[in-house]
């Protein structure tokens, strides 16, 4: 199959007209496009986003920060390949959503140059290859344990299509943390010489972040489904009170009589401050990690009880280092991450957090 070749557009981030995207599904056409664009710019870097397609907006979002970081005369392919690796029995394999057409279209918009379509025959010449990559104990936790060598399959076909399209910078979603954590580990344990660029996670206006799976929610399931994003933004807020609440107790004189005087003259709202103030600096209670976890469990048992009701895969808070749970006084980076199912759809989320310093 000859490469086709689709209208231009102009590549956000870039000015000035630009060829048109190419589509193109074998590894042959795919290695002369690679070969034509670094002839014709010498120097000039070369970007992948990798994909199952179904392209939205925060797929497009990683598109035009691989765009504006090689510069217009960089040369970035989108990857579209749905790959059966990743999906273990009963998951959603046969019905994902299939939309070359329209994912061309997108990725030409947002300033790709080529889009690399392989089948799966194309990609795993043979049948299921008998060589795979592990990955190791951070990928049998949570969306591991979940989903049992998932991420061996993940690892395995970002390998290849790493060598396939020979980028020198990579982008990913931060959506899929535990993924860009094990894609960073592979990169730096088996010596890559591709950068690995994460990119924040594009969110629609309700909240809920943006995913190939979202379509298939209903109206009501989709309100249950924000109970995720709530419960995060729930937790990021109780880390920012209690913050604030400890930058209080290290500078300003608070203990329990205080809050009773306050207390006795009727100022409730000023008592019950005062009193956590005075909790944090004798006890350190209210500002660690338990409490932020509090908070996002508290919103996602309320969705339990909706209709539909929300089933909590897990709920976990974890150093980014190795995806282990993190302790009540744990400082420094965190990631707080969501699974659940609403109906027949499983969904993710997560939300970076930072302990130890005052809002």
């Amino acid at each position: 199959m000859s490469p086709t070749s689709y209208s231009s557009q102009t590549s956000g981030g870039t000015t000035g007209a630009r060829p048109g995207v190419t589509l193109v599904h074998t590894r042959e056409a795919l290695d002369r496009l690679v070969d034509q664009a670094r002839g014709a710019a010498p120097g000039s870097q070369a970007a992948v986003v990798m994909t199952m397609g179904a392209l939205h907006d925060g797929h497009a979002a990683l598109v035009r920060a691989a765009r504006e970081r090689v510069g217009r005369d960089g040369f970035v392919v989108v990857t579209v390949f749905v790959n059966p690796l990743q999906f273990g029995a009963g998951e959603d394999l046969d019905r994902y959503p299939r939309t070359l057409e329209a994912d061309v279209r997108v990725a030409d918009a947002a300033g790709a140059d080529a889009v690399f379509a392989p089948s799966v025959e194309e990609m795993y010449p043979g049948g299921e290859p008998q060589v795979r990559l592990s990955s190791g104990p951070m990928g049998e936790r949570l969306e591991g344990a979940s989903r049992p060598g998932h991420f061996d399959g993940m690892l395995t076909v970002v390998a290849k299509l790493l060598h396939l399209t020979r980028p020198d910078v990579a982008f990913f979603g931060q959506k899929d943390a535990q993924q860009l954590a094990l894609i960073r580990r592979m990169v730096r344990d088996l010596a890559f010489r591709t950068e690995i660029v994460g990119v924040p996670t594009v969110r629609e206006p309700d909240g809920l972040a943006l995913s190939s799976r979202n379509r298939y929610l209903s109206p009501r399931e989709r309100r249950t489904a924000l109970a995720l994003s709530a419960a995060l933004f729930a937790a990021r807020d109780r880390l920012a009170a209690q913050q604030a609440l400890r930058a209080r107790a290290e500078t300003l004189p608070a203990s329990p009589s205080r809050a009773e005087a306050l207390s006795r003259l009727g100022e409730s709202r000023a008592a019950a401050d005062a009193h956590a103030v005075a909790q944090v600096a004798q006890h350190g209670q209210g500002g660690g990690a338990d409490g932020v976890r509090a908070a996002a469990r508290a919103v996602l048992d309320e969705a339990a009880e909706a209709k539909p009701p929300l089933h909590l895969d897990y709920l976990a808070l974890v150093d980014p280092a190795d995806f282990t749970e993190v302790p009540d006084d744990h400082t420094g980076e965190a990631v707080l991450l969501v699974a659940a199912r609403v109906g027949t759809t499983r969904l993710i989320d997560n939300l970076p957090l930072t302990f130890g310093a005052p809002a």
